[in-house]
């Protein structure tokens, strides 16, 4: 059976919608992969899009989403990407792991579209390091109960 992740941001329009379409490619036999954010902004990034199109990884048809709409949803892994929703994260009740691996929001890089796009790449890079590593550790530990949004 499939492990489940959750990923929280704030705008759930960039670093959660990355984490979760390269969970879903290159982990997807093992684990399914999740986005939610604390504040949705409505829409995914289109540099978001784009940075991971160039990993072959269609990540357009993702929507921004509410954590709301995951209520009652079982999780092994919860994960927060930025600051402010690791200190807005909904309570999680019962056994489980609700963990924060922090990045730069890439939405805020200054300067013109490449070095824009850039952030963008620096941070999908280092989500691909730091939480797929953090995943295929997470896979050699007993299974742990699942927690449940309340």
């Amino acid at each position: 059976m499939k492990r489940r992740v959750l990923f929280l941001c704030t705008g759930n329009s960039a670093r959660s919608q990355m984490a979760e379409g390269l969970v879903n490619h290159f982990l997807g036999g093992r684990w399914e992969a999740y986005s939610a954010g604390t504040y949705p902004a409505g829409y995914v990034h289109p540099l978001a899009i784009q940075a991971m199109a160039e990993l072959d990884i269609d990540i357009s048809g993702q929507r921004s989403k509410s954590v709301e709409e995951f209520r009652g949803e079982q999780f092994d892994v919860v994960i927060t990407l930025c600051d402010s929703a690791a200190q807005e994260c909904p309570v999680w009740l019962g056994p489980g792991r609700a963990i924060h691996i922090g990045f730069p929001d890439p939405a805020q890089a200054d300067g013109v579209t490449e070095d824009r796009q850039d952030a963008f790449r620096r941070v999908r890079d280092a989500i691909r390091e730091r939480v797929l590593g953090y995943l295929e550790t997470e896979e050699a530990e007993p299974e742990m109960p699942r927690f449940v949004l309340r």
